[in-house]
């Protein structure tokens, strides 16, 4: 089962408090962003958020599981958690701030 639009426009609205976030088309489902920085994706209607110490601090309790099969595991963020949207945001915001900034690109093409 595919991740509804509606459940998207959801979490983004939810969670501004954390920043810039965006969910980016990944695979039929949603990699979600805080900032430029993959925080963790949404598959099936449920957000999976990569587990940091700060992250995981905040969150507790919270179960982890692979977003997909054969993924690392991550926080599995009940929905019912997602109506707290200051909750939320700072989640995600200190997730982001744990992580390492992503990688640059190489440009494409020849030398």
């Amino acid at each position: 089962m595919a991740t509804q639009q509606r459940t998207i426009d959801f979490l983004l609205e939810q969670a501004t408090v954390a920043g810039t976030v965006t969910a980016k088309p990944m695979f039929g489902e949603y990699g979600v962003y805080v900032d430029g920085k993959m925080i963790g994706s949404v598959c099936d209607d449920q957000l999976f958020v990569k587990p940091t110490v700060s992250g995981r601090a905040h969150a507790e309790p919270v179960s982890d599981a692979p977003p997909y099969p054969g993924a690392k595991p991550q926080m599995l963020i009940s929905a019912d958690r997602w109506e707290n949207a200051e909750w939320l945001g700072e989640l995600l915001r200190i997730t982001a701030a744990e992580l390492p900034a992503p990688k640059p690109r190489k440009p494409k093409g020849g030398s």
